[in-house]
């Protein structure tokens, strides 16, 4: 007997199975997968760099979350934060070459995922289903 399950519960389904396998991948490298995130925002930025405000702003965290998350990047040598120069009240984050480093493989295990997720599909399901996704997406916003 087939069921048909709503498509909020499958989304969420999804959602549970892919994070899952992430911080499987990212629990043996000793990261997390907001603080890939934040390393891959701030290698997407302007000069490799962010203050920690905007971190704070994009990600909609805390202050003190935004600072645990750098500073345990730091410690891992991924990041580093200093005072700005013109303006010693912020706080600028940039991202190290070993912080790139692991962006360049977390791409790469991005990459992985999705394959794994689109198996069997087709180029014209593929899109169809990332337009599709897309729409459902700013229907949320």
């Amino acid at each position: 007997m087939s069921v048909c399950h709503s498509n909020g519960f499958l989304i969420k389904q999804i959602h549970d199975r892919l994070e899952k396998l992430s911080n499987n991948v990212l629990r043996a490298k000793d990261l997390t997968m907001m603080q890939v995130a934040v390393l891959m925002f701030l290698q997407a930025a302007t000069g490799k760099q962010l203050p920690m405000k905007e971190i704070e702003k994009h990600f909609g965290v805390a202050q003190s979350t935004a600072a645990g998350i750098i500073s345990r990047l730091e410690q891992k040598g991924l990041v580093e934060a200093c005072a700005d120069s013109t303006d010693k009240r912020v706080k600028l984050v940039h991202i190290t070459s070993a912080g790139e480093a692991c962006c360049a493989e977390a791409s790469h295990d991005m990459d992985d995922a999705e394959q794994t997720l689109l198996h069997g599909f087709s180029d014209e399901e593929r899109i169809m289903l990332n337009t599709l996704l897309t729409r459902v997406a700013n229907n949320l916003k």
